[in-house]
């Protein structure tokens, strides 16, 4: 047999070996077997040490670059990652969970074939990839929440998810004593949409009121409107004020929508937290906008879902972190569309340096 190893001075280098063969004289037919070495898998053109090194040259990278790096086939990759990359968790690998997250990725843009990616973040800070499911609806996410094992279920004190309740009533009947969390960040995108829509129709109203002249000193006020108080530039300061007198209602959604997220940035307690809510929920009606109707009946179904955020400050920024990687990952390698070669790259750019290394 001949079989490719590590390459010396850049050079390629192959064994030829020839495996033993034994017959059993005692048994019925007299079989044959083969000799089987620690080095070296049957089935692979490759030393399992050559093996090691194509999956450290692929971490980060596409099987196209290796194939060309290293002058090999790509079926001759694909089986290596076949062979060495399971296609999904192995729950013998952890003691804990702690915090899971739960989100979506489209497979193809504007196709709106979401497959679910499931993660975890461990005690010491870890991310780590759990499971990519081919749908998200609630059977299919209960169903993997179900075969997570007892021992573990018992360990997972958080679920972060988005505001979709096929993640949020899945982990609710399958993982009673775990804290359901509504991302803070998912709930910002709403209140602020909310402020931004009234700084359009407002920007619309001025432009027909305004001469041109006083309309051109508004401009930039859009990234202004969208800062924090603390970000402002000294001339981002001057638009706002110019702003804040031709609409004055505009300058009261500022100022509430400021007062909310400076809510989510104190650490409160979460009755407390309820409390100051509750207080900018008044401040609201009494404010006359219905710029924020719609978030405030969004706040009302969510409620207790996004207060729960207040008890550890849990968050889906870990979620959202790994849905990035994975996004680089499928436009890195032109798209990928199978559910366990989604699990097998994420894991290797997760694994590969510390296991292959």
């Amino acid at each position: 047999m001949q079989v490719r190893h590590l390459p010396i001075f850049g050079h390629k280098v192959y064994l030829k070996y020839r495996p033993k063969r034994y017959q059993c004289p005692y048994c019925d037919g007299k079989p044959t077997t083969t000799q089987k070495l620690e080095w070296h898998d049957a089935r692979s053109p490759h030393t399992k040490p050559y093996e090691e090194h194509l999956l450290r040259q692929l971490v980060n990278a596409t099987i196209e670059d290796v194939c060309v790096k290293e002058e090999v086939k790509a079926g001759a990759v694909q089986g290596v990652i076949k062979r060495r990359v399971a296609c999904e968790v192995d729950w013998s690998a952890y003691q804990e969970i702690g915090v899971l997250g739960l989100d979506e990725i489209a497979l193809k843009k504007g196709h709106r074939s979401y497959v679910v990616i499931v993660s975890a973040r461990l005690r010491d800070g870890r991310v780590e990839i759990l499971g990519v499911l081919p749908n998200r609806e609630k059977k299919t996410v209960k169903a993997f929440l179900e075969a997570i094992p007892e021992y573990l279920q018992a360990t997972i004190h958080t679920v972060c998810s988005d505001m979709y309740e096929g993640y949020t009533e899945a982990a609710r009947e399958v993982l009673r004593h775990a804290h359901i969390v509504v991302d803070r960040f998912h709930v910002a995108k709403h209140y602020r949409d909310a402020a931004d829509k009234l700084r359009k129709r407002t920007m619309k109203r001025l432009k027909a009121e305004l001469s041109e002249d006083q309309y051109a000193e508004l401009k930039g006020s859009m990234w202004a409107f969208r800062k924090r108080r603390a970000d402002l530039k000294p001339k981002e300061r001057i638009v706002l004020r110019r702003l804040f007198a031709y609409a004055p209602e505009l300058k009261q959604a500022y100022k509430l929508r400021v007062g909310l997220t400076a809510i989510f940035d104190r650490d409160l307690r979460r009755s407390d937290a309820e409390t100051e809510i509750r207080d900018w929920i008044d401040r609201v009606e009494k404010s006359g906008l219905t710029c924020f109707n719609k978030f405030l009946k969004t706040l009302n179904r969510w409620w207790d879902d996004i207060l729960n955020y207040f008890i550890d400050r849990h968050s889906s920024g870990f979620v959202e972190g790994l849905n990035n990687k994975i996004k680089v990952l499928k436009r890195r390698c032109y798209g990928i569309f199978r559910v366990s070669h989604i699990f097998q790259r994420l894991w290797l750019d997760l694994h590969g340096y510390q296991m292959f290394a």
